[in-house]
């Protein structure tokens, strides 16, 4: 037992070493993210409780902090200049418009009340970008804010339309997954492009899956997405980009076999679905939610 005891004696001599009670470690309360920083309120937090933590009880964090996201990714802070624009107008396009089909007892108990800002798009290892996630109906993250321009801000250009109308999608869909899992949608939905999901719809486009019956690429990763995509893409496009969609499917088959027909057909009852679930569900005219969603998006934009 003695050289065992000896190692153990040396292992005791040396940490104490290493640690002297003298050593300088440094201000370790300041360390971003364990507890020791404080922030000083400023006007855009005191903008941020008065437009959404006092009347919704939505929070919003925008400061830094990794632990918020995936370790393994490399992203970049948002500007503290987007925060405004970018969470008005989300109240514009989404809480506004819902609060006026529903009422804000519906809003305040179905809404998430905690949203993590990225000034970045999140990367993933096949290619793909995360825009946004939501976990268990409380957290939304949204990436991509510093790309954030709409029509009233400097340097905004028509193309930066796109990445506008995709946070809302984002918004969107995200909601669209927290309704459903409040109340599940009908079964039957599965039952209208069945067979046809897979895990490859990041190798298809948006026009290929048209051509079987869903209204993106996404949509095809999976049932419920399938479902809070035609959500999210009838409110950001409004009923007539919706028409267009389905009226643009090319004649002849998809590489599936899909007849036009057949694919507007699909879309159709998925878009019947959709607005029948919205009424019975939760007494909401999804029509109408539709077009005031759409008219706000078109004034930030047009």
């Amino acid at each position: 037992m003695k050289p065992v005891k000896i190692l153990l004696l040396c292992l005791s001599l040396a940490f104490l070493a290493a640690c002297s009670k003298d050593d300088d470690l440094g201000n370790i309360e300041d360390i971003p993210g364990l507890g020791g920083d404080t922030w000083a309120k400023s006007p855009l937090d005191q903008w941020l409780y008065d437009t959404l933590t006092k009347p919704y009880n939505i929070a919003v964090k925008y400061k830094w902090d990794q632990f918020e996201f995936e370790l393994g990714k490399t992203l970049v802070p948002p500007k503290e200049e987007k925060v405004i624009p970018v969470m008005s107008a989300i109240k514009q396009v989404w809480i506004n418009t819902y609060i006026a089909e529903a009422g804000e007892i519906f809003f305040k108990q179905y809404s998430p009340k905690f949203f993590i800002l990225s000034g970045s798009a999140s990367w993933n290892a096949n290619g793909t970008i995360t825009l946004g996630t939501a976990e268990g109906g409380r957290k939304v993250v949204l990436y991509l804010l510093n790309e954030f321009r709409t029509k009233n801000m400097p340097g905004y250009e028509p193309r930066d339309s796109a990445t506008v109308k995709q946070m809302f999608h984002v918004i969107e869909h995200e909601f669209g997954h927290i309704l459903h899992q409040n109340v599940m949608y009908p079964q039957e939905y599965r039952r209208i492009t069945a067979g046809l999901y897979t895990g490859n719809w990041n190798n298809i486009s948006d026009y290929e899956a048209r051509r079987d019956g869903f209204v993106t690429a996404y949509a095809m990763s999976g049932y419920d997405d399938d479902f809070v995509e035609m959500i999210s893409i009838m409110l950001t496009e409004g009923r007539g980009g919706f028409d267009v969609i389905v009226n643009s499917i090319p004649p002849g088959a998809s590489i599936n076999g899909t007849s036009q027909a057949d694919a507007q057909a699909r879309l159709r009852k998925k878009e019947a679905m959709v607005v029948d679930y919205f009424k019975t569900v939760w007494k909401i005219d999804f029509y109408s939610l539709q077009s005031r969603t759409r008219k706000e998006i078109v004034k930030l934009l047009y």
